[in-house]
């Protein structure tokens, strides 16, 4: 490919106009011989891509969809900005497992649908903007609430746990991410989702299992406590009942099948198991509970499961305190509470 062309392209994926290349010395016969030949591969009308860029680009979907948001934005009128779930695929936000591979958009002047894309009109206030690839695309905050607009609460509490665990976005910007859609449509969903929010949560199971042991119609636990023993620091666990001294524990099946830092599964169960130990050895009830714990079919099972150590407190001296760890933007780091 033309080397003008080539830079030209290059920081967008490799995306390229018809256009561009008639600028550079393509004739219009030559494009459709790179067209015909498969080197170029169609995208839209007028927008292309080099066979291997392509190939490239489809070993990651996030890196796919990005293409895809590019080759609508050359092909339409300079003005809207990636949004909505296009946009949280930009800023890696977790998403729902059925969302559907349309590009979305929005633009302060239109509202259009066209083959894969859809534009949404809405005021796009320079704080709500950034930019990738030199394209525009809605802030995080932004995003995330455009999407709990549209989710189910669960999966934008999901979303917005993450992003607040990874820095990505603070509460105070959030929070006022949500004011500035004060009367939008879906609003209040976004607004019910920020109120149950919380940044502690390290996992999407960790906040499905919250909003799980909440809806069965039992308190909301404390996140991220730590638990000392006598000799120090023993763990500390995903969730907590003070009352109860209960610890409850979120345990996604990859934590044992594809562990992190190079172990084997074995010493990873092991591990668990002799921390485990340890906690009941202070008097600390432990439940685990898997992702098909917290599903809604199982709301019954878990609020008698659960329900059952919670109705007993513990008796007795207490060999233990806790930790309480705050999340950021609502106070001091970490709170100590002898118990």
């Amino acid at each position: 490919m033309h080397p003008d062309l080539t830079a030209l392209a290059a920081p967008r994926l490799g995306v390229f106009t018809a256009r561009e290349a008639v600028r550079v010395g393509y004739r219009p016969d030559e494009i459709r011989s790179e067209l015909g030949s498969g080197r170029w591969r169609w995208l839209r009308r007028g927008v292309y891509l080099r066979a291997h860029d392509l190939a490239h680009a489809e070993v990651d979907a996030r890196l796919r969809h990005l293409v895809d948001c590019i080759a609508v934005l050359l092909s339409l009128a300079p003005g809207p900005a990636l949004s909505h779930t296009s946009a949280a695929r930009v800023h890696r936000l977790v998403l729902p497992g059925d969302v559907d591979g349309a590009v979305r958009l929005t633009d302060a002047v239109q509202w259009r649908r066209g083959r894969g894309y859809v534009v949404t009109r809405a005021s796009l206030p320079d704080g709500d903007r950034g930019q990738v690839l030199g394209f525009p695309v809605t802030a995080p905050a932004r995003t995330l609430v455009d999407c709990a607009r549209e989710w189910g609460v669960v999966d934008a509490v999901v979303a917005m746990d993450a992003a607040l665990c990874g820095g990505l976005v603070d509460r105070e910007g959030l929070r006022a991410a949500v004011l500035r859609a004060t009367h939008w449509i879906g609003v209040g969903d976004a607004a019910r989702a920020f109120g149950l929010a919380d940044g502690r949560a390290e996992s999407p199971l960790e906040s499905r299992g919250r909003l799980a042991l909440v809806e069965a119609g039992l308190p909301c636990p404390e996140l991220q406590v730590e638990v000392h023993g006598p000799q120090g620091f023993v763990a500390r666990v995903d969730a907590w009942y003070e009352e109860a001294g209960v610890a409850v524990e979120f345990d996604g099946r990859v934590k044992y099948l594809d562990p992190v830092d190079g172990r084997e599964p074995g010493e990873v169960l092991w591990r668990e198991k002799r921390r485990e130990d340890r906690l009941r050895e202070l008097g600390i009830r432990v439940v685990r509970l898997a992702q098909e714990d917290v599903t809604p079919r199982r709301r019954r099972q878990l609020a008698v499961r659960v329900g059952a150590l919670l109705a007993e407190p513990t008796a007795g001296v207490r060999r233990f305190r806790v930790v309480r760890t705050v999340e950021p933007g609502r106070g001091d780091s970490a709170v100590a509470t002898s118990s």
